[in-house]
C-alpha cells in the first residue's frame, strides 16, 4: 500500500477518534497493555494529568483508509523530560551548553507509565514503518529536536531500524510464573521453594515483621474496588509524593476516570492495622479475550503509617500471591530497582528508539549508546550470577 491509498492525520485530543477502531488495533497488536488504551489516554488529558499546561502536548497521529483505521500512535510535544524513565537529561544539558533547544522534543509512549509493550497500532508491519515515518517527517516540519520512542515492542523497533533511528536499552525486573519445570506456581510455598535458601528466608523475615506488626491486607479486584477505596488510595499516592517535596503527577479524576471507564484492569490491596487502613498498592492488568489477568504491572503504592518491610509486602509479596493464585503470567515490577531481585523479578532487557535532528548530536548519541549498550550487557551478565532461584532442581527445600 502506498500513501496514495490512505490519510495521515494528527489530532490534539482523542476526541476525534472512533475509539472502538483504536482499541481494536490495541487488542491485535503483539504486545498490548492497557497503558495505551484509548480510554487511558483520554483519561490522562481530560483529567488535566498530561497536558500542554504540564507539559505533555498532545499530537495522536492516525492513518486511515476511507473510514479503517488501520495505524495510530500516541505522541506528545514535550517541554520537559519528567514521567519518562529512560533519562536523557545529559543530552538536553549538552545542546544548553551549545546554545541549542532540546525542547520541544517529541515522545511516543504513554505518559507516566514506563511499561514495554505495542507503541505503533498497526494491520501490518508494513503500516507500522509508514505511520513512523510519517511522524519523523512531521517533527521535521515541527523543528523539534528529536524523537523518542520509549520501552517498544520488538515490531516496533523493527520498523525503527527501518527508519534509522538509534537504539537505547535498560534493564526493568519482572518475575515470571514458572517453576523449575517451567510450570505455573501451585501457591505462594511452592514459589518460595524454588528459591535458594539465603533469599527464601529473607522474604519469610520480612512478611514476618509485617504480620509481627498486626498488619493485615485485603484484595479488591475490579468492581470490588469502592470510592472510599479509591479515595483512599489518592491519600496514600498522594503522601509518597509529598515525603519527596513533589506533587503527583496524576489528579484525582485520572483515577476516577479510571473508576469508570477501566474498572476492570485494577486490582487494589489494601494493609489494614487494628481495623484502620493504613497502606495501599494498584496494580494494573492487562487481560485476554476471555477476561483473565495474564499481565500485572506494579503501578503505585503509599503508605500513612510506617512498617518495617511493608513495601515489600504491599508491592510484590501480596500482588505475587495474588498472580499465583489467578494463574497470572507476569509481573512488572516497574523502573529501575535492583532490590527487585532479592524478591524474585529477575532482569529483562528493554529497548527505546531515538532520533536527533541535529547531524553532530546525532553522532554523538549514537557513539554513546553504543558504549552504553556494552555497559548494559555487562551489568545483565553480572545481575545473572545473583540469581534468586535454585540451580538444581532437584534441591530439597531447606
Amino acid at each position: 500500500m502506498n500513501q496514495s491509498n490512505y490519510v495521515i492525520e494528527v489530532h490534539d485530543s482523542m476526541a476525534s477518534i472512533e475509539k472502538t477502531q483504536w482499541n481494536a488495533l490495541l487488542l491485535s497488536d503483539s504486545v498490548p497493555t492497557p497503558f495505551l488504551r484509548y480510554e487511558y489516554l483520554n483519561a490522562m488529558h481530560e483529567s488535566a494529568s498530561a497536558t500542554s499546561k504540564t507539559g505533555w502536548t498532545c499530537k495522536y497521529f492516525t492513518l486511515h483508509a476511507k473510514d479503517e483505521l488501520l495505524a495510530a500512535c500516541p505522541l506528545y510535544l514535550k517541554s520537559h523530560s519528567y514521567g519518562e524513565y529512560v533519562f536523557d537529561w545529559a543530552w538536553a544539558q549538552a545542546y544548553d551548553r551549545h546554545g541549542l533547544h532540546y525542547y520541544p522534543k517529541a515522545l511516543i509512549a504513554p505518559p507516566f507509565s514506563p511499561v514495554p509493550g505495542s507503541r505503533l497500532l498497526a494491520k501490518t508491519q508494513e503500516l507500522k514503518t509508514e505511520l513512523l515515518q510519517a511522524v519523523l517527517d512531521q517533527c521535521l516540519t515541527w523543528g523539534v529536536s528529536s524523537l523518542h520512542m520509549l520501552y517498544a515492542s520488538q515490531a516496533d523497533m523493527k520498523a525503527a531500524q527501518e527508519c534509522h533511528m538509534l537504539e537505547r536499552h535498560t534493564v526493568q525486573f519482572h518475575w515470571q510464573n514458572a517453576n523449575l519445570d517451567e510450570k505455573p506456581f501451585d501457591h505462594f510455598d511452592d514459589f518460595l521453594n524454588s528459591m535458594n535458601q539465603e533469599k527464601r528466608k529473607k522474604i519469610k523475615q520480612e512478611r514476618k515483621k509485617v504480620s509481627q506488626a498486626q498488619v493485615t491486607f485485603k484484595t479488591f479486584e475490579g468492581p470490588q474496588i469502592s470510592h472510599e477505596h479509591w479515595d483512599f488510595f489518592y491519600r496514600c499516592y498522594q503522601q509518597t509524593y509529598l515525603e519527596h517535596g513533589n506533587s503527583p503527577y496524576l489528579t484525582p479524576s485520572f483515577f476516577e476516570e479510571m473508576k469508570q471507564q477501566m474498572i476492570d484492569n485494577w486490582v487494589m490491596f489494601i494493609a489494614y492495622r487494628e481495623g484502620h487502613p493504613m497502606a495501599c498498592s494498584l496494580v494494573a492488568l492487562q487481560r485476554n479475550s476471555d477476561h483473565k489477568p495474564m499481565v500485572a504491572y506494579g503501578r503505585y503504592w503509599g503508605a500513612l503509617e510506617r512498617v518495617d518491610c511493608l513495601h515489600f509486602e504491599a508491592c510484590y509479596y501480596q500482588p505475587i500471591e495474588w498472580c499465583i493464585e489467578k494463574g497470572v503470567e507476569r509481573f512488572e515490577g516497574g523502573a529501575q530497582g535492583e532490590h527487585k531481585m532479592a524478591r524474585a523479578l529477575l532482569p529483562v532487557m528493554t529497548q527505546s528508539a531515538h532520533w536527533l535532528a541535529h547531524p553532530s548530536f546525532a553522532k554523538a548519541v549514537d557513539e554513546f549508546l553504543n558504549q552504553e549498550g556494552q555497559n548494559v550487557e555487562q551489568y545483565m551478565a553480572h545481575l545473572e550470577q545473583r540469581n534468586p532461584f535454585k540451580t538444581n532442581p532437584q534441591k530439597s527445600a531447606a
